[in-house]
């Protein structure tokens, strides 16, 4: 009797906890269909917001005339005013302000907003740094504008909730202003928490539903406890070695994303690939292609574990290449072997197209090792997260080369600015002094420049610095370096060339130039002449800016003895001699 009171008892505790359980997870299904589909909807509106922002931006930078004019000066045509008066009856948003790079608002649809000045500190971090800066709160109706024109809640004794989302206007990397877009998001927010708060319902029901089926079923079958108890010790310790297993490839994979990150160049970034890769998939031999310039073919880059790669390969010899995805070999009942894996031994190998934004700039190909067939294919995962890590650490050193690129290059010309050439010239009077190799500064000045600029127009005169700049370019040879240093003056930096090689090449750069005909629209420009001036290292300075100065003086006097003419600066003494000759000014 006893027992079986005890087995009652314990039947029914049983019984009680489920219930419980059952009541707790119903009350915590009800909290999360209240309180979870605010946060979500919000997420979700705001993402929206965020690109409808930019559809606005464009459409009101489209309609004005001249954008970054207008955002530096205030100043709009009728044609402009009238679009942006209408641009609140012909969207979603009820108001907009434009402002100055300063904060300062220049056009509102309100217009008592003219003039004041944004001062809060997103202004000057978020949006100078070309992000979009969103914040949403409630309002009550009578700030909104037009309230029956923009929203299907006419009740002005209620909030409404309003997106304010501040989109910056950038020209060419620089900040021009900002425009600061208002939307009544209200009725759709709220339709949006319903719809989720019904979906998450239904889910959840269905869900508890499950859940008691379950509970029920497992409360009324206790045959297979005990082997069921030791099917889940025997899944726990399968489980716990995947997760050890697991736990060294994500910390294989952060240490070679960690190392691939600070890598300064392609070819030690795969050098490291290879390294890792040894380590990270043990039983697959593999190698590394990468597109050439050119495009035409991919270059051998990288191998390991045994694997070799060659020198060049075609991107139609591989089928992973050509159908744009990977490539598994003896995956399917018929397969075709890729002309990079000849020869070939019937073993499974991987074809990982390597992709950065969007765009393919490689191969990861891998081969089993000889009988790690199975332990190979279980891998294919792993190996496309290298892969991955790999597209993404090509993309950041070509994007980092390609900035480094830009900072140190004349826009207009293609040529060096001024900094690149100064630091070069360091570096190679460094080297000079070290080994005693001549160098030479060559100044070069378009002569009559401001004629071009006036006579013909500022696109006549780019016109002739592109020319200019062509010339110079293609005069260039190994360590040479061509610089434009700001106007109409140029810069060469000739390296291992003695004065009188020096002095021809500037010669021959004159009648290079004096040869150009530049044709602007229908006509052709007046000939184009130059003036150079020779400095060499150390005889005319020891300093970059003494020897800078020296090829000045020299250029100088190349104009004050009537231009198109090449002349070397004078020694010490003779610049004392030469001191009262005038100056030709810049042009």
């Amino acid at each position: 009797m006893t027992t079986e009171y005890k087995a009652l008892a314990a039947q029914q505790l049983k019984w009680a906890s489920a219930g419980i359980l059952l009541i707790a997870m119903i009350v915590t299904a009800a909290w999360g269909v209240y309180t979870l589909p605010t946060p979500i909807v919000d997420g979700m509106l705001e993402a929206d917001i965020r690109k409808q922002s930019e559809m606005w931006k464009r459409r009101v930078l489209l309609h004005i005339e001249s954008p970054e004019a207008t955002f530096q000066t205030s100043l709009m045509d009728a044609h402009d005013q009238e679009f942006l008066e209408l641009m609140p009856e012909a969207s979603d948003v009820y108001r907009f302000k434009l402002f100055h790079a300063d904060g300062t608002v220049f056009w509102s649809t309100r217009p008592s907003d003219i003039g004041s000045t944004n001062t809060k500190s997103y202004f000057s971090s978020t949006l100078k740094n070309g992000e979009v800066y969103y914040t949403h709160e409630e309002v009550p109706a009578s700030e909104i504008d037009d309230l029956i024109l923009h929203s299907g809640l006419v009740d002005t004794r209620m909030d409404h909730h309003v997106a304010e989302v501040f989109v910056p206007v950038m020209q060419n990397n620089k900040f021009l202003g900002a425009i600061e877009f208002y939307t009544d998001i209200t009725e759709l927010r709220e339709t949006f928490i319903w719809r989720v708060r019904l979906l998450l319902g239904a889910l959840c029901g269905v869900a508890l539903t499950a859940m008691t089926i379950v509970t029920l079923v497992l409360f009324r079958t206790n045959r297979n406890q005990v082997n069921a108890l030791r099917a889940r010790s025997q899944n726990e310790r399968e489980l716990m070695d995947e997760q050890l297993r697991l736990a060294r490839e994500v910390r294989l994979l952060g240490e070679l994303n960690e190392w691939l990150q600070s890598s300064r160049s392609l070819e030690e970034l795969f050098d490291m690939v290879a390294k890792f890769m040894t380590h990270i998939l043990p039983d697959a031999e593999g190698s590394v292609y990468v597109y050439s310039n050119s495009r035409d073919v991919l270059d051998g880059s990288a191998s390991w574990n045994g694997g070799t790669h060659k020198d060049h390969i075609h991107p139609d010899g591989c089928w992973g290449l050509r159908r744009g995805r990977t490539y598994e070999y003896g995956a399917t009942e018929v397969d075709f072997v890729c002309e990079h894996a000849e020869p070939h031994d019937g073993r499974p190998y991987f074809c990982f197209p390597i992709l950065a934004h969007g765009e393919t700039v490689g191969l990861m190909h891998l081969r089993s090792q000889h009988d790690s067939e199975e332990q190979f294919a279980q891998n294919k995962k792993l190996a496309q997260m290298c892969a991955e890590q790999i597209s993404m650490a090509i993309a950041n050193v070509r994007m980092r080369d390609q900035l480094h690129d830009q900072s140190v290059r004349d826009p207009l010309t293609g040529l060096y600015n001024r900094r690149h050439m100064t630091d070069q010239l360091r570096k190679l009077i460094s080297r000079s002094q070290a080994s005693g190799a001549p160098v030479s500064l060559i100044a070069v000045d378009v002569d009559h420049f401001k004629k071009f600029n006036d006579n013909h127009g500022h696109d006549a005169g780019d016109m002739v610095l592109r020319a200019v700049g062509s010339v110079l370019q293609q005069s260039c040879d190994g360590d040479e370096i061509a610089c434009r240093m700001g106007g109409e003056e140029f810069t060469l930096i000739l390296p291992g060339s003695s004065p009188s090689e020096v002095q021809g090449r500037a010669e021959k750069l004159r009648k290079a130039v004096e040869d150009i005909a530049v044709r602007y629209g229908e006509k052709t420009l007046p000939r184009i002449t130059i003036s150079l001036g020779i400095a060499h290292y150390p005889t005319h300075g020891t300093m970059p800016q003494d020897l800078m100065r020296s090829a000045d003086d020299a250029l100088y006097d190349a104009k004050a003895k009537g231009r198109n003419q090449v002349r070397i600066a004078a020694l010490a003494h003779q610049a004392e001699d030469n001191k009262e000759h005038p100056q030709i000014a810049a042009e």
